[in-house]
């Protein structure tokens, strides 16, 4: 149902220039986190994500930190990460410090276990990047152990075993609310399923309608493990302004930038303003435009996947602060609400097909025909 489809924000704490046109300091940029997830929560949003990363572009690499700050100064918003990069840290380490997250704000922690997109944490933290599947591959297999909230025997090649050992502290109520993000490999969500978790996906270039065939595949494996339904999220990047034009006009810059230095070390061509209209039209994963473009690009993705969530990832590259709260006050005052008529709007002649359906049942036969 419409009602319960769940709209939530992204951020990575990209350095944003300030207004000289510099770039901020990575402490005032966090201080701006905690500022935009604040007005996140006073408008009502679901969720509040921010991801781990170990490069000059962004400043969180310690989510759980920020999240523990946000949380002081926040209400109702359920806070989490957009991803913890889980092959470069230890599952007891992670699942202990969301753990302490979710005591601190009343019961409101999400954890998003991935790979993530970049590699710096692997040196950084001494890992071999040869071992980038497998460690992930276990490090997953002891995270989900953890979450019954049992002593836990487990033992694995790349991390020390354990035996009847007990992690503090424990979840308050039920368990961790845990995800999988995933970029769009059919391994990576039968994966997913395999361990009955929620699933995230990624979708950061191309049409998101060609992940339906992905959404499909972790239904069908989540029932052949026999695990009951999950929830589907959609994590894609955006940016909301009065018009269309203002919008494009508005991320463009920052785009390029952001998009030719990551495609410098990955290969990749010089982005072209082509290519960026090209997201941003119907059928790309660009969510830029107006509220009512926003909107129904949204709802488009939502129907399309059968997902339940869609995340934003607000802050693009070195788009200014000022712009993201902008941002983040269209989302919510009149993305989401237009996003939930449109699909109540679905329901409601879905419901009206059935009834018209059994109507017609109910018709007495014609005698004779």
């Amino acid at each position: 149902m419409a009602r319960n489809h769940e709209f939530g924000l992204d951020t990575f704490g990209d350095v944003t220039l300030g207004p000289d046109g510099e770039p901020l300091p990575q402490a005032q940029v966090l201080r701006n986190v905690v500022e935009e997830a604040e007005l996140a929560d006073r408008l009502g949003l679901d969720f509040f994500g921010v991801g781990e990363h170990h490069r000059h572009e962004f400043a969180i690499s310690a989510p759980e930190v920020v999240l523990a700050a946000i949380a002081g100064r926040t209400e109702r918003i359920h806070l989490g990460s957009a991803v913890t990069v889980l092959s470069s840290d230890d599952p007891v380490r992670v699942y202990q410090r969301f753990a302490t997250l979710d005591a601190v704000s009343g019961g409101r922690a999400e954890v998003i276990l991935g790979r993530g997109s970049f590699i710096e944490s692997f040196p950084l933290f001494g890992y071999d990047l040869s071992q980038y599947q497998d460690l992930f591959e276990e490090k997953l297999n002891l995270f989900s152990a953890l979450l019954p909230q049992e002593p836990v025997t487990w033992t694995g090649k790349l991390r020390s075993s354990l035996t009847d050992q007990e992690v503090f502290p424990k979840v308050e109520h039920g368990s961790l609310r845990t995800w999988v993000g995933v970029g769009g490999s059919p391994e990576s969500v039968v994966r997913a399923a395999h361990y009955g978790l929620p699933l995230v996906l990624a979708i950061i270039g191309g049409s998101p309608a060609r992940f339906a065939p992905l959404a499909d595949l972790y239904r069908k494996a989540l029932a052949q493990f026999g695990h009951e339904s999950q929830p589907i999220a959609v994590h894609s990047p955006g940016i909301v302004a009065d018009s269309d034009e203002q919008a494009l006009e508005t991320l463009w810059p920052h785009y390029e930038v952001i998009m030719n230095r990551i495609g410098r070390e990955r290969g990749w061509g010089a982005v072209t303003r082509e290519h960026f209209e090209g997201e941003a039209s119907p059928n790309g994963a660009l969510y830029a435009g107006s509220p009512e473009t926003v909107a129904q690009k949204i709802a488009a993705t939502l129907r399309a996947l059968g997902a339940q969530r869609f995340d934003l990832k607000y802050s693009n590259g070195t788009l200014p602060h000022e712009a993201m709260l902008r941002t983040i006050e269209l989302y919510a005052t009149e993305v989401v609400p237009r996003v939930r008529e449109l699909l109540a709007a679905d329901e409601a002649d879905a419901t009206g097909e059935t009834d018209a359906a059994g109507d017609a049942d109910a018709t007495p036969a014609t005698p004779g025909a």
